[in-house]
């Protein structure tokens, strides 16, 4: 009978665990007992203000944005992450994809999240849950007496640039050929 009373005890434990870990999404009470708000709100208000943004330039204005942006392959694995990551922030940026051609979305998603990293020396408000990597770096360097972190940081974000246009390149031809490799198999 323990037995069973053990086992429903643990069971109903799980769903409170789960429930606990879904409503520390939405704020958690420190030690001290101050609230702090969580990923969920964020994002909830983020994703409010960017399509009032949108609605406020016009959702053809920003298509026509992105859709040129996805035209020129420099551009695409470049320009529009690093816009999408400093104004969207992570994870929101992910979206800016939905401008581009089927074939050219897992490129973008690459590229972009490949520059959640670089951003932060330069824009921490971009990925500032991941602010630790930069810090980590810095501390390095400050340990080995080197001095000029805003020069870090700006070699860091060119580096990242150069990265998430390889990668974007990369992964674009690999998906198109995945795509028509695909294609053939169906046919």
């Amino acid at each position: 009978m323990q037995v069973l009373a053990n086992l429903a005890t643990g069971f109903i434990g799980l769903f409170q665990l789960g429930g606990q870990t879904f409503i520390g999404y939405f704020f958690s009470i420190a030690d001290d007992g101050s609230i702090s708000v969580g990923i969920v709100p964020t994002l909830i208000c983020l994703m409010t203000c960017v399509n009032a943004i949108i609605a406020f330039v016009g959702q053809e204005k920003v298509e026509a944005f992105g859709r040129k942006c996805g035209k020129y392959t420099i551009l695409r694995y470049t320009v529009l992450p690093v816009i999408a990551m400093f104004f969207f922030c992570n994870p929101m940026a992910y979206t800016m994809g939905r401008f581009l051609e089927e074939k050219y979305k897992p490129a973008f998603y690459d590229a972009a999240v490949s520059f959640c990293h670089p951003i932060t020396g330069l824009f921490p408000h971009a990925n500032a849950g991941e602010i630790f990597v930069y810090n980590g770096i810095t501390a390095g360097l400050l340990t080995l007496g080197y001095k000029e972190l805003g020069g870090i940081a700006v070699r860091y974000f060119i580096v990242g640039l150069i990265v998430i246009l390889l990668r974007g390149i990369i992964c674009e031809r690999l998906t198109i050929r995945f795509m028509k490799r695909e294609e053939a198999k169906n046919v």
